[in-house]
């Protein structure tokens, strides 16, 4: 199976405003048009940045553009946003869609930031999800989630080959952020395609520093501190080779561990019906 683009789109975002962060995010592409038939990532709450006011940033609209977006150009999205749950809580989403418009995966948040007092505004989820995708089983994840290992080797006992991470990760922290991206490839013997954000909110900063990571824990791309984005070729016989050669997942003791659901993408009729 021939290998396939995955890129980050690190760009900077406009405070609580979806409709001028898109526009850059339009402009980024459009100055780098994608190859039809890649996987784009962008940030987490990637059109509206990490505001806790619901009223303001619940049901942007992101997942209607991010369709249109991936149907214009011909690929798999990945879009963070914030929507509202039946509880009244925000539930801190990531989305990807298909070329054909319709969604084939959502992910909310497992672990919301308490440090910043997020889960007094976000529930954190419940599930990981998995869909297949480039010839990938894909398993997207959201920033603060990169801390918790437990749930990553939990997706990977699932099927996960390749972790798309969208996230707000603060530049004070941002050395643990390359540390532990490379780490969670190594251990999981997987692909990590991870997505920062740039610029500056009302109360933090943030440096980028986006990053593709092998299951060798090779570096394959990096961004820096400013807009760009970043793309490598994820080979599958890469993938396949790395664990078969050293098969250290297969001395993994499951009893160790512990449980989440697990919801897999639908059918593709399914997804090109929006269901």
């Amino acid at each position: 199976m021939a290998a396939v683009i995955f890129a980050a789109v690190q760009h900077d975002i406009v405070w609580e405003d979806p409709a001028a962060t898109r526009a850059g995010v339009e402009r980024l592409l459009a100055a780098a048009p994608p190859p039809r038939g890649a996987f784009l990532l962008l940030p987490e709450l990637g059109d509206t940045g990490f505001s806790f006011d619901l009223d303001r940033v619940c049901g942007s609209g992101a997942v209607e553009w991010a369709a249109g977006l991936a149907q214009s150009h011909g690929v798999h999205l990945q879009v963070g946003h914030a929507e509202r749950g039946a509880d009244g809580l925000g539930r801190n989403r990531a989305s990807i869609v298909g070329p054909c418009g319709g969604v084939l995966a959502e992910y909310d948040k497992v672990h919301p930031f308490s440090f910043a007092g997020e889960e007094r505004h976000y529930r954190g989820g419940e599930s990981i999800a998995l869909l297949q995708a480039g010839g990938f089983v894909v398993c997207p994840m959201i920033c603060y989630d990169l801390r918790f290992p437990e749930l990553w080797r939990l997706a990977t006992l699932a099927g996960a080959e390749v972790f798309t991470i969208g996230a707000e990760w603060l530049s004070l922290r941002s050395p643990h952020w390359r540390s532990l991206l490379i780490a969670r490839a190594i251990e999981n013997q997987a692909f990590v395609v991870a997505c920062n954000r740039v610029g500056e909110d009302p109360r933090y900063r943030y440096l980028g520093g986006s990053l593709i990571v092998a299951p060798t824990g090779e570096v394959l791309a990096e961004a820096g501190s400013g807009e760009e984005v970043v793309s490598s070729h994820l080979d599958p016989e890469l993938l396949h080779r790395s664990r078969s050669t050293f098969p250290a997942l297969a001395d993994l003791r499951r009893s160790l561990l512990g449980s989440i659901p697990v919801r897999r993408s639908g059918s593709a009729d399914a997804a090109r019906d929006g269901r």
